[in-house]
């Protein structure tokens, strides 16, 4: 009995240091992949996790890059401090000194990536695999080494890590005073503190080096460099692995410690346990069509989502923005990007985002406005611009309808009140109903009243009244509607201008009209647009010629908030067609342009590059949230194919430059990963093409689908509404036409409205009713099907 318990052991010991041993590389051949550009491998990536994250270049480099703290942006961050601005690497074989500096290839997975350096004379091709566990503050570095020659090598392997412990965006005004580091070697790892605050990074490897050495007179600003030598040796023909663990803490030294060394414990079973999960993000919300890129460019935008949840435990969890210089939180980029992150199922960070937000701004503003941009160390940048508040009540009937939870709706819907009182009593000096103030777009001068913070007001209100309503304040229910209802109706006459077939980008008087033409003449002369500065020259002329003193809508900009009446379903049929078609003329093979007037006619390359001014700026830019609500707008028109159009223009940008993402700005400018991105994509197909509306609060799913005329073929699975599960599949082919639901609970009702023809039910049972020319079927079994016959 000894024996057997002690050779058991063995094997159990024996199974566990291989575990530890094998490399990432065997995990990794069973996920997917998307290799990067060889044009772009001086361009960032980013290996994210929810605590920490690591931004470098594809090449395997740690440049200097960002402008929000200038250069700074890139490195190891764990908010509210930054823990290494990066680490090099480089290997020594028969006198050869290989810097690991030049990566030939760069491989993106969703939950970690890849270097592949080769050195073909020497016979050496080296992988450096990287990924950040969940909820750990620290990454975790794998170098495999390949000897690809007949004969065994003797190696070494110089590891520089670049700690720089410094606070984040705004640290000053939280008394997170940076100052010099120190660092000391204990046992296999270096341990880098800031002289005056509790920061601590810690890295080192697995395996004893044979040497440590701080290295002196580094240009590493307040940080410190620091030296580890390792011998490793490579029979002929094998393999070796390196690991490393880069960790830190902003609490205490201990926490440092145990950050490393529980990734150095068993990192194939952390990473294991992300890919499991990040199998459960790519099968809930499930897409299959026939276009395989766009259905990629949907499954990446599912962990895209993912790499940008920042947790800092004192404050709260959210979704940062972008990456690399917006990883904090901002209101807007969340009211956008949540209701897309519903639509996929990843409902915990969508809440714990909502109650970030709301425990904020009830505490700095306590009015029910709605901050707009606030750093991972609690300091409020921006207390809100006007569009935000009115957009975070419809954010809230929105989850509401997924969720079905009425203690969220009580929780939130106080906020909202305030919020609507402190949108119309103090931003609305005429009481027009037009809040004044700025919206989506910040230029100077542009913050009377804009089309973009009119139609989310109205559309606030629409959803407060039934928000009310499901609250029992019947009467307040009746006022929310009579003001959405007055608002939609002005929205329609004194927003709309017939000479340009378009709404206007604001209502203002004549001197805020000639003062904003200025300078956008001025804008339009720097990028060379005569068509712009024609009929800015007009418009400034006819103002001149028929002077008003009454405010009065102006269209000179056409920026893309023009088109939110369209994208909140708030215009009239007829003038929606108009701005719908008008949009189409500033758009590029890639998107929409945010602001019209930088339009560039010889923009249409597919193959181009965005080339943005020396300091940052959106300006000449075309971006995805204004592409993304133009889907929206065209679906809500009855128009699916020409909003699958703008889904396949910013597809054209997806793995563009970072392999698995999508930037800000299309193709290559900006944020390298961006949250409101899933909005772009996820609202207008789950919602729209597949016509999922939940009403979980009802226990109902109504389904109206409006499928391209290109998918004739195409499913959605998984798709979670309060307790229950939908799948749906199209298909449409020569011989006949049919739609199938499935649904995992008998006790919810699903509401299909089936398109245009004659339709029956050839699986299941249902009950039909005719309704404004359209007919409904109702059923609660778990699947139904219909033939068009």
């Amino acid at each position: 009995m000894k024996t057997t318990t002690l050779f058991l052991i063995c094997i159990l010991i024996l199974a566990c240091s291989s575990q530890v041993e094998k490399p990432l590389s065997s995990l990794l051949e069973k996920s997917p992949k998307i290799s990067g550009k060889e044009t772009y491998l001086n361009s960032p990536y980013v290996t994210a996790g929810n605590r920490v994250y690591m931004v470098g270049h594809q090449n395997g480099t740690f440049p200097e890059l960002g402008w929000h703290i200038k250069g700074e942006m890139g490195g190891v961050w764990n908010h509210p401090i930054k823990l290494m601005d990066g680490f090099e690497a480089k290997v020594a074989v028969n006198g050869q000194v290989l810097p690991l500096d030049k990566a030939s290839k760069f491989v993106n997975y969703p939950y970690a990536n890849k270097h592949i350096f080769e050195f073909k004379k020497e016979g050496l091709t080296i992988e450096r695999i990287q990924f950040v566990p969940d909820h750990a503050q620290g990454v975790f570095v794998q170098f495999l080494i390949k000897n690809n020659t007949q004969e065994n090598i003797e190696s070494s392997v110089d590891f520089v890590g670049h700690a720089n412990l410094r606070p984040t965006w705004l640290g000053e005004r939280s008394d997170m005073i940076d100052s010099k580091d120190s660092a000391t070697f204990e046992e296999k790892y270096w341990i880098a503190k800031d002289s005056l605050n509790s920061w601590y990074t810690v890295f080192g490897s697995d395996q004893t080096p044979i040497s440590s050495e701080a290295i002196k007179g580094s240009d590493n600003k307040k940080g410190t460099s620091n030296a580890l030598k390792y011998l490793v040796e490579i029979p002929a023909n094998s393999e070796k692995t390196l690991n490393f663990a880069l960790a830190g803490s902003y609490i205490s030294r201990e926490n440092a410690l145990n950050a490393y060394h529980n990734i150095l414990e068993d990192p194939v079973k952390l990473a294991k346990a992300k890919k499991d999960r990040y199998e459960q993000l790519a099968n809930q919300s499930k897409l299959t069509i026939p276009d395989k890129h766009l259905q990629e460019t949907f499954e990446w935008l599912k962990y895209n989502c993912d790499w940008l949840v920042r947790t800092v435990p004192e404050i709260g969890t959210g979704i940062g923005a972008g990456i690399p210089d917006y990883p904090w939180w901002f209101g807007v980029d969340s009211e956008y990007a949540l209701k897309g992150y519903m639509a996929v199922g990843q409902e915990s960070i969508v809440m714990n985002t909502i109650k970030l937000l709301d425990s904020v701004s009830t505490a700095v503003n306590g009015n029910g406005r709605i901050l707009h941009e606030m750093s991972t160390n609690g300091v409020v940048f921006n207390k809100g611009n006007i569009n935000e508040t009115p957009q975070f009540a419809s954010l809230i009937w929105e989850i509401y309808k997924w969720n079905g939870n009425k203690e969220f709706l009580e929780t939130y819907f106080p906020t909202v009140k305030k919020g609507l009182k402190w949108l119309l009593e103090q931003n609305d000096d005429n009481q027009n109903l037009f809040p004044d103030g700025f919206g989506m777009m910040e230029i100077h001068g542009l913050d009377s009243e804009m089309i973009d913070v009119a139609s989310y007001t109205q559309r606030a209100f629409a959803d407060a009244a039934l928000m009310a309503a499901e609250l029992d304040e019947f009467e307040l229910a009746q006022g929310y509607q009579e003001l959405a209802d007055e608002l939609g109706q002005k929205i329609n006459t004194e927003f709309w201008s017939d000479t340009f077939e378009s709404y206007a980008d604001f209502i203002g008087s004549d001197e805020q009209a000639l003062h904003l033409i200025e300078d956008a003449l001025v804008r339009a002369d720097t990028l060379n647009k005569p068509w712009a500065i024609e009929e800015l020259t007009t418009t400034k002329q006819q103002i001149l010629r028929n002077p008003s003193d009454e405010p009065k809508p102006f269209v000179l900009y056409h920026n893309w908030v023009v088109n939110t009446p369209m994208e909140m379903g708030i215009a009239d049929s007829t003038k929606a067609i108009l701005g719908l078609d008008k949009a189409k003329k500033f758009t590029n093979p890639f998107g929409v342009f945010v602001t019209g007037i930088d339009r560039d006619e010889t923009a249409g390359q597919e193959d181009g590059t965005f080339k943005g001014s020396k300091v940052f700026s959106y300006t000449g830019a075309v971006m995805t949230l204004p592409t993304g609500v133009q889907a929206v707008a065209e679906n809500n028109y009855g128009r699916p194919d020409q909003a699958l159009d703008y889904l396949k223009r910013m597809s054209r940008s997806f793995s563009y430059a970072l392999p698995g993402s999508m930037y800000e700005v299309s193709p290559d400018y900006g944020m390298m990963t961006q949250a409101w991105n899933i909005y772009a994509f996820a609202v207008p197909i789950v919602n729209q093409f597949f016509g999922i509306q939940p009403l979980a609060h009802e226990k109902t799913v109504v389904i109206e689908p409006q499928m391209p005329t290109e998918w004739n073929n195409a499913s959605l699975e998984n798709v979670r509404v309060g307790d229950n599960e939908i799948s749906i599949w199209h298909t449409i082919s020569k011989e006949s036409d049919q739609i199938k639901i499935q649904q995992r609970k008998t006790d919810w009702k699903i509401k299909l409205i089936l398109p245009e023809g004659e339709y029956k039910v050839t699986e299941g049972n249902a009950e039909t009713v005719t309704e404004n020319g359209k007919t409904m079927l109702t059923f609660s079994s778990n699947a139904l099907m219909v033939t068009k016959e």
